[in-house]
Order: C-alpha cells, then structure tokens, then sequence
C-alpha cells in the first residue's frame, strides 16, 4: 500500500497526545479534576456549553478584585458571561506595571502564554507580560515577568485565587486549549469603565495625564468588548498605544 505524506502526517498527529492528557500527568491537575470536573461541567451546560467546544475569554478589575470568565463555542462569534471570581490578594495600586520590583499587577490585553500544572502556587496560568505595548512604554532596563493567575493568597504582581478557584480556573483554560484556543485572552482593567468612574479617576488623577491617556486607550477596548461581547482585533501602534478593531 503506497502511504503519502498527508496520511504520514495525519498518522503523527493522531498519535499525539491531546492536552487535557498531558496535563493530567500531573498530580494537581489530576485532583482538580476530580474536585471540579462535574461543577464546571454544570456551569458550561447552564449556558449552553460543554467542555469539548469551549473558547473563553477573562477580564480582571483591579480596583474591584473580580475576574470575569467569559465563554463561547469555538464557532460562535459571540462570549457570555459565565462566572465571576474574587481576587484573594492585591499588590500595588492602579495603574501598569512599569518595571521589576515594583509590586504592581500589569494593566492591558495580554494573552495565557504557559500553564504550570506544578507551581509554587498550586496551580498557574501564566500571561505574556510585558507585552510590545509594555515595552514600547517603559524605559525601565528591566521590566520583570513571570505574572500569573495562580492558587495561594499571595501576591507581588500576580492574581492569586486561592487553590479551591484556581482549580475552575485552570480546567476552563485547559479545555478552551483543548478546544484549539491557542491563545487565551486576559484583559486587565483598573477599574470598571463607566461614565461616573471616569469622571471620578480622571479628577483624582489630574496630575498624571501619561496615566489617564492609556486609562482611556484600555476604556476604547473595554467598550468594545463589552457592547459586542466580541475579542477585538487587537495591534500596537509606535507610540504602544493599543488599536482596536472588530
């Protein structure tokens, strides 16, 4: 029998491993599923979803502590709101993370670039600060990194959610992963946008207009999101100010 390529191909992909299985080599992985599966199964069959047609979307409010999971089948165009968590710990104040050590958590639209079935903190996903747009507007020699969504209720810069949540958390993601998400995206937000708060934010921080200029470049993509409930096309101009598009 004469084997093409494509067949090759075809026959390699099939022998790899999917993702949900190689993180559940993983003890945590392993035991958060145990703990979770059949709660966020529920969740995503509440919204007229299932765990193997899953892409999600999460937005974080910093002055709130919340972070919004929003999720969607793979071909929909369109996120739902499906849950809401507290954040257990804050570092830092408003406004972005600028350089190393300084406590704060990033603010911008950034992606889930690595899941560590073994962390420090139980269980992490990590985000892909600093990003072209943090690097574009700090002239910090270092900028720092390794900020994640993670378990524990500790912070210098991350988001801890307590191991008990970070185990939702982190099946949604691997699901959606397992779905063909490849990149997860993570909006943080200093705040809920509206009409009052920008008012407000913008009379307490008069003095710093570098600051209220990017407030309102994330409050063009807040709005677009949230009115469309749509991911945004997303680019960075020279200057590192975002651009959106849908």
């Amino acid at each position: 029998m004469k084997i093409t390529l494509l067949t090759l191909l075809c026959l390699v992909i099939s022998n790899q491993p999917d993702f949900v299985s190689q993180q559940k080599k993983f003890v945590r992985v392993r035991d958060a599923y145990k703990a979770k599966e059949a709660l966020v199964t529920r969740k995503l069959q509440e919204s007229g979803l299932s765990m193997d047609n899953l892409n999600i979307l999460i937005v974080v409010y910093k002055q709130e502590c919340l972070v919004d999971i929003y999720a969607k089948k793979r071909e929909d165009a369109t996120y739902k709101k499906l849950t809401t968590y507290r954040i257990c710990a804050r570092s830092g104040s408003l406004g972005p993370k600028r350089r190393q050590g300084d406590r704060q958590i990033p603010e911008g639209f950034y992606h889930i670039n690595h899941f560590n079935p073994n962390s420090n903190y139980h269980l992490s996903l990590m985000i892909n600060y600093p990003n072209a747009s943090d690097r574009l507007k700090s002239k910090a020699a270092r900028l720092g990194g390794n900020i994640c969504i993670h378990g524990n209720c500790v912070t210098v810069g991350c988001l801890p959610m307590t191991d008990d949540k970070i185990k939702e958390i982190y099946i949604y993601a691997v699901q959606a992963r397992q779905s063909g998400q490849e990149k997860i995206p993570v909006y943080i937000f200093p705040f809920k946008f509206s009409a009052e708060t920008t008012k407000n934010y913008r009379e307490t921080y008069k003095a710093y207009p570098t600051l209220l200029h990017f407030w309102e470049n994330l409050e063009t993509g807040y709005n677009l999101f949230i009115n469309e409930l749509k991911e945004p096309h997303i680019t960075i101009d020279k200057l590192g100010d975002y651009q959106f598009s849908i």
